[in-house]
């Protein structure tokens, strides 16, 4: 276990109430965020998402990816689902950091696509680590989920440390031409599941 499960508030959204749970990382004392809507108890697949957090997305309405969309959406779709959970994964920019993110924006303006930018800065094309998200479902007691992605990777982490995959939930959300080269090469280069390229 890397993290521990250090307090919890209720959240009221524009769409809904939800209880915010807060994890530490034990090692680096950094933190993330689960988002708790309904029942969670229950021994049926919790539809869940794997938010990373991208401030440029998030925060700012950029229209270079598709991840502010992504959240919207998958906090709507819990709520319309009447319970779920949303882990909000704090490894900003594929967890390359903030800063780096916007070096590899600069890079992206010049030519180069979103691995090629990661990988001219010293970076893996996907430097995140998904086991986290397994440790917080295991805190909030879920063990089989639905899960809302478009990547393989966080399937293929879950399934491997344990949390039972009862269907993948697709989230094809926010295509528009700032972001379509972007799509492109997050399905053709890293595999991304998505279906409308």
């Amino acid at each position: 276990m890397q993290l521990k499960r250090v307090a919890q508030a209720k959240l009221p959204t524009v769409w809904g109430n939800f209880t915010m749970v807060g994890f530490e990382e034990l090692k680096t004392g950094k933190d993330h965020v689960a988002l708790v809507m309904g029942d969670i108890s229950a021994d049926t697949p919790i539809l869940t998402r794997i938010h990373s957090e991208c401030l440029t997305g998030d925060a700012l309405f950029s229209l270079r990816c598709d991840c502010g969309f992504q959240l919207k959406a998958a906090m709507q779709a819990i709520v319309k689902e009447g319970q779920g959970v949303l882990l909000y994964h704090r490894q900003e920019g594929r967890n390359i950091g903030l800063l780096n993110k916007i070096r590899a924006y600069a890079l992206q303006d010049q030519g180069l696509d979103t691995v090629e930018a990661n990988i001219k800065l010293g970076f893996a094309p996907d430097e995140r680590d998904f086991t986290l998200c397994a440790d917080m479902l295991e805190l909030l007691g879920i063990n089989q989920i639905r899960l809302l992605t478009n990547n393989p990777e966080k399937i293929r982490v879950l399934t491997e440390a344990g949390i039972k995959i009862a269907e993948r939930v697709a989230l094809e959300v926010g295509q528009n031409p700032e972001n379509e080269h972007y799509l492109e090469i997050k399905a053709q280069k890293m595999g991304h599941l998505l279906h409308h390229l």
